[in-house]
């Protein structure tokens, strides 16, 4: 179980985001690594490993290089090693580490020290200021690197152990001990520590023993001009897409297709919908299946028939940015049934668009999902407490009045804020 959160000093440590440091400023970094082994943040969300650290990973760095900031992204080559331009001043660098092919996420920590002389082979020839580790794995290969050319290490989590083992179902898989102690050790012996959202600073700090000094919170962005109310002019093209009649109210789930993402709730929650007399929605499901969570995909298929749903569910695979802005623009509420998010981008990005956001409480969400403004976060995982609170969204005066608030608590985290927090953390380091 989580600690409790430590006082709110502590909790609420961010840089003032509402200045910067001047670019060309002693301070600044030139050129920084961001190191993301286990995802290439070329991959698009929703497709294998891929979900919002990618999103995250790419806003930031272009952010960064407004600035004049040199960016590497650096990941893990699953064929020929290659190295592609993605903007001005970001380059990915996929680097060799163990066999030409790809590996299940389970197995990379095989080839975690190759990937890490890697990174150090590149880190000796590009001259970084800076390494900002993404996800345990990463870190695990970054720190000798940093250790060794006395830079500082930056490490973000984007999930952690302690918070997937606290909140996850009876009898589901659980984060080997080998993680847990990894990310104990790294949260003692990062330069600094980014965490996406107050709750994932408590369990950093509570639970995985993060010095509080060290632990900075800095939430993401959203791209308000991508996802917006408006956006979709032809609606009914937009709807007849996703196979739903023009009455019909669109419910949307994103997110990769894995036990922790729980999309199971969101079948249960359509069927209660109908026991309910509420009205007959159509669920669009967008994401795959996580490598090795095949046989998910496989259970929800099954559970939408059994439930006798399946007229009414859209499985719709990975969508592209724009798809997936669309989805937004047209649905009438998106469910988040996620049993653990550090932060919750989605629920940000469905704000964005105007959707209110039904979520559970206890996680990440308390801070994407304004509770009784851009959406509802519930204490249960009750099929019927979710279909009711469904049900009372799909109201029309109800989402009017959301859809309004949503949009403008979404306003309040955009991208060039989280670089700008994200840059006083590095210049910090660097001073």
């Amino acid at each position: 179980m989580l600690a409790t959160p430590p006082p709110a000093a502590v909790v609420t440590r961010k840089p003032d985001r509402s200045t910067e440091p001047a670019p060309g400023t002693p301070h600044l970094p030139r050129r920084i690594a961001m190191v993301a082994m286990h995802s290439s943040p070329a991959q698009p969300p929703g497709t294998g490993d891929s979900g919002g650290m990618t999103t995250v990973l790419l806003a930031l760095s272009a952010e960064l290089a407004r600035h004049g900031i040199d960016v590497d992204l650096i990941t893990r080559a699953s064929g020929s090693p290659t190295v592609t331009k993605l903007g001005p001043s970001v380059t990915l660098r996929e680097l060799p580490a163990g066999p030409a092919s790809a590996l299940a996420k389970r197995r990379l920590i095989e080839v975690v020290d190759d990937f890490g002389e890697a990174v150090g082979a590149l880190a000796r020839a590009r001259s970084y200021d800076l390494i900002h580790a993404h996800y345990w794995l990463s870190g695990i290969a970054a720190l000798p690197v940093a250790l060794e050319l006395g830079l500082p290490l930056v490490q973000s989590f984007h999930t952690l152990a302690e918070m997937k083992n606290a909140t996850a179902a009876a009898g589901g898989l659980r984060e080997p001990e080998r993680r847990l102690a990894s990310e104990r050790y790294l949260a003692t012996q990062a330069s600094a520590i980014i965490a996406g959202s107050s709750a994932e600073a408590a369990a950093l700090i509570g639970a995985v023993g993060a010095p509080a000094q060290r632990t900075w919170v800095i939430p993401p962005g959203v791209d308000v001009d991508l996802f917006r109310p408006d956006r979709v002019s032809a609606d009914v093209a937009v709807r007849h897409r996703f196979a739903a009649g023009d009455d019909q109210p669109i419910i949307a789930v994103v997110g990769r297709l894995q036990p922790l993402k729980n999309q199971e709730l969101a079948l249960r929650t359509l069927a209660e919908l109908d026991r309910l007399g509420g009205p007959s929605a159509v669920l669009v499901i967008a994401g795959e299946a996580t490598p090795g969570d095949e046989g998910y995909l496989a259970l929800l298929h099954q559970s939408a028939v059994s439930l006798g749903v399946q007229g009414r569910v859209r499985f719709v695979g990975a969508l592209t940015r724009d798809t997936l802005a669309d989805l937004f623009a047209v649905a009438a509420v998106t469910i988040v049934p996620s049993r653990s998010e550090t932060f919750g981008l989605v629920g940000l990005e469905s704000a964005a668009s105007g959707t209110p956001v039904v979520g559970f409480r206890g996680t990440g969400l308390v801070e994407s999902v304004a509770d009784g403004a851009s959406g509802v976060l519930l204490d249960s995982w009750e099929p019927r407490r979710w279909a009711l609170a469904v049900r009372d969204l799909l109201e029309s005066a109800q989402q009017t009045r959301y859809s309004q608030s949503a949009r403008s608590h979404a306003l309040g985290f955009t991208w060039p804020a989280s670089a700008a927090a994200l840059l006083a953390v590095y210049s910090s380091l660097l001073g």
